[in-house]
């Protein structure tokens, strides 16, 4: 949400993670238990948007909701659109244009321990953490990556970020990844 916000207003605003976390807790989505993109998406769009990471930071847990807080939004979407399913080539396309919500297996040993350089290797595809895929590329040997923002702070990975192994032979992408992408509309 935040990519489509700074592409459309020029505006890089940091929105409140924890406002889904403590506020978005009906059908699916249940905190940091984790729910869906889209319906976190429909949540925005309901709810007229979402105020910001100031105004409502981080606690990295569940809480109660804080509708006073909550109700000031800065910024919202108008729709989201999911991108063809084990399908990387439809998110490169899509990633070329904005960043994309992607559902990863961030339980797996080998998401959790990342600390750095392009993830390769063998990574389960049990969806329960979700990523934005921010762009692509290839290291000097050619091995082909996805760069993807976490949301686990700048301890983690390289410096909150990773790079994971792209076009790998099972569709479904590395931990998951190309399984369900969406992405936010203005």
């Amino acid at each position: 949400t935040e990519g489509i916000v700074k592409l459309s207003t020029g505006k890089l605003i940091s929105l409140s993670e924890q406002e889904l976390v403590d506020c978005d807790v009906h059908g699916v989505d249940q905190g940091c238990e984790g729910g869906e993109m889209d319906d976190a998406f429909k949540f925005i769009i309901k709810n007229g948007g979402l105020t910001t990471e100031s105004n409502y930071p981080y606690t990295a847990r569940d809480g109660q909701c804080k509708t006073s807080i909550a109700s000031n939004s800065v910024a919202t979407i108008k729709g989201y659109e999911d991108v063809p399913a084990n399908d990387e080539s439809s998110l490169m396309k899509a990633i070329a244009n904005q960043p994309v919500s992607v559902a990863v297996d961030g339980g797996d040993v080998i998401f959790q321990h990342y600390s750095g350089g392009v993830m390769t290797g063998s990574c389960e595809t049990d969806l329960d953490h979700g990523i934005a895929a921010i762009g692509y590329g290839m290291t000097s040997d050619g091995t082909k990556y996805w760069q993807l923002k976490n949301s686990w702070g700048t301890t983690w990975g390289e410096n909150g970020y990773l790079r994971m192994e792209k076009d790998i032979s099972n569709k479904s992408g590395m931990c998951g990844l190309a399984m369900q992408p969406s992405y936010p509309t203005e």
